[in-house]
């Protein structure tokens, strides 16, 4: 059984949807790498501490992945999906026990 044969048996869907579903992390991870540059020279100046920028690119961009997520999958008909890893997120950062199915 190939990798594609689990995730696709892991989250019940059929061949199109998991390419879909891979599109849009991929989509997400390129726009979130475009985008850091000028969010992150809005926000900061360059000569800022090197743990300073990652701390700030981890509040502010990990946002904007997962709505990015979220619009991506949405466009890509797989909104059911990434709501609830969205949903499982929240819950993860908010220290309750996620409830992911598949």
């Amino acid at each position: 059984m190939s990798v594609f044969d689990r995730m696709k048996a892991r989250w019940g869907v059929g061949f199109w949807g998991l390419v879909a579903i891979l599109l849009a992390f991929s989509l997400a991870g390129m726009t979130t790498l475009q985008l850091k540059g000028p969010v992150m020279a809005f926000i900061m100046p360059a000569t800022a501490p090197g743990w300073l920028q990652w701390a700030v690119y981890l509040v502010v961009m990990l946002p904007v992945y997962q709505v990015l997520l979220l619009a991506y999958g949405t466009l890509l008909g797989q909104f059911d999906f990434f709501w609830s890893k969205l949903k499982a997120v929240g819950r993860l950062v908010a220290g309750r026990p996620a409830r992911v199915s598949g």
